[in-house]
């Protein structure tokens, strides 16, 4: 009898063993589709960046939440002046960035000198653009005076593009990112993963989480084949939805869908011959079945939008009808334009799904009115190149996930170079406007401007749709910023 309860008792042994190990791990692996460029999110417009580092590494003074709300950050609190010009901002004490150094009022003043200054290559250089003068008043307080009321202004200061920057570790930040947050950049095997591990002198509460790896896979059946084999324990911004039903049936998964702030657009270069013809734009966008690209593109998941606007936003205006699918009108609006018998045009797409994928099916609409456009399939650092700071292109499809960026119409030299002053005067209206009812007057206004000057194919929002670990809790689902943010994540016991 001593064999079967020696076995028993070694069994039970390593049954409890193991259900200790799973309640006590600590790590992650979370799989992402796109590999940041490099780590500095305040001078790339690559959304890659803020979704390995926004709140896991990098902290501005104030932050958003998973609602999309604005919190404080490295500001504990802070004071308005009665006329809107003048933010005093109470800065945590005891801060330190990764590198032992304080953070005090003075990082503040150099990285928002830094982010506005003439020769700055920030993204969002424009969200800093009214602002006057940063004056540390002492370690602990500064303050930021503005040229005009701005009723965003806190909203502004969350983007990652606003995060917090030290002067004793900004010339590698590209490749060492040293920041305030609750984890510390650990290594980058370029091409495969980034790895943080927890910050033991964070200033906040400490994460469950002892280590996480973002892992890259770009292509979606080998995330497929990943999640499956447990080789990662959720993927963000899952890229191939029709294996979703998939993962819902399976007790070992939940399926996260939400929203974005990604307005997915075909972008169209308004200073290009022909499309510099507001009959053209308009053209393109008749041509353009939306249901039919959500449809084949993202298996439905998706919601059609009329302008550069997120459909959950109180303030939306539901513009579709003003592009409706139209075949017929749109070939005869070539035809007023001189281009009865069409014409070629070239359609550069960045590595994401919906972009590949939408674009073989925009390329087949535009085919049937007349328009050849040329597929070529971009990595992100040359439809950075190209498209972004070059302007080299017809059409191009991307989805813009930054929050509230309505504004990126009144820059000309934005990379579909849509150059309306009114709309620039607009813009600069609701910069200073804090009433809501104003304020919601004037982006009813902006949307529909935009909408009717056919600036750009108004496509659809962009789901958010993640496959996580069920036992792995605290993913977003929504997307209010480009994030995923690990600070509240946990294995559940």
């Amino acid at each position: 009898m001593q064999g079967p309860i020696a076995a028993t008792v070694i069994t039970f042994f390593t049954a409890a063993t193991t259900v200790a190990a799973q309640a006590q791990r600590t790590d992650a692996i979370i799989g992402l589709q796109l590999e940041p460029p490099h780590l500095d999110p305040t001078s790339a417009a690559a959304g890659a960046i803020d979704q390995v580092l926004y709140a896991n590494v990098f902290e501005g003074l104030t932050r958003f939440g998973p609602d999309g709300s604005v919190q404080p950050g490295l500001a504990a609190s802070w004071t308005i002046s009665d006329d809107g010009l003048s933010y005093t901002f109470q800065l945590r004490e005891g801060v330190t960035f990764h590198d032992g150094t304080a953070f005090e009022a003075s990082d503040v003043v150099f990285s928002l000198d830094r982010a506005r200054a003439e020769d700055s290559t920030n993204a969002q250089k424009a969200l800093f653009a009214g602002i006057e003068d940063v004056e540390a008043l002492d370690d602990t307080s500064v303050r930021i005076d503005l040229a005009t009321p701005q009723g965003n202004f806190l909203f502004n200061l969350a983007w990652g593009d606003a995060v917090m920057v030290a002067r004793e570790s900004i010339e590698d930040i590209k490749n060492q990112p040293i920041g305030t947050g609750a984890f510390r950049f650990e290594q980058w095997r370029r091409g495969d993963q980034i790895s943080l591990s927890r910050n033991a002198d964070y200033w906040g509460e400490a994460t469950s989480l002892e280590a996480a790896t973002f892992k890259f896979i770009s292509e979606p059946t080998a995330a497929y084949a990943a999640m499956l084999a447990g080789d990662i324990d959720a993927f963000y911004s899952y890229p191939a939805p029709e294996n979703l039903a998939q993962f819902e049936r399976d007790p070992r998964f939940t399926v996260l869908s939400g929203n974005t702030e990604g307005e997915t657009i075909l972008a169209i270069n308004n200073q290009q011959s022909p499309f510099d013809d507001i009959r053209v734009r308009k053209a393109v966008s008749h041509a353009i079945d939306r249901q039919a690209i959500i449809d084949g593109a993202m298996f439905g998941y998706g919601t059609p939008i009329g302008s550069h606007f997120a459909p959950h936003n109180p303030d939306y205006v539901d513009l579709t009808a003003n592009a409706a699918f139209d075949p017929a009108l749109a070939r005869e609006l070539l035809a007023q334009a001189g281009y009865r018998e069409g014409f070629s045009t070239t359609l550069k797409l960045p590595p994401p799904s919906y972009a590949r994928r939408g674009g073989e099916i925009i390329a087949a609409q535009l085919r049937e009115v007349g328009i050849e456009a040329e597929i070529s399939f971009l990595e992100w650092a040359q439809w950075l190149e190209q498209v972004f700071r070059g302007y080299d292109y017809g059409l191009t499809i991307v989805s813009h996930t930054e929050p509230m960026d309505i504004n990126i119409y009144a820059r000309p030299d934005y990379y579909f170079q849509y150059d309306n002053p009114d709309f620039q005067a607009l813009i600069e209206t609701l910069a200073v406007e804090s009433d809501p009812a104003a304020r919601s007057a004037l982006l009813a206004q902006a949307q529909t401007t935009i909408a009717e000057d056919f600036v750009n194919g108004y496509l659809f929002q962009l789901a958010l749709t993640s496959v996580v670990d069920a036992k792995l809790q605290g993913i977003w689902k929504d997307a209010p910023t480009q994030a995923v943010d690990l600070t509240g994540v946990r294995w559940a016991d």
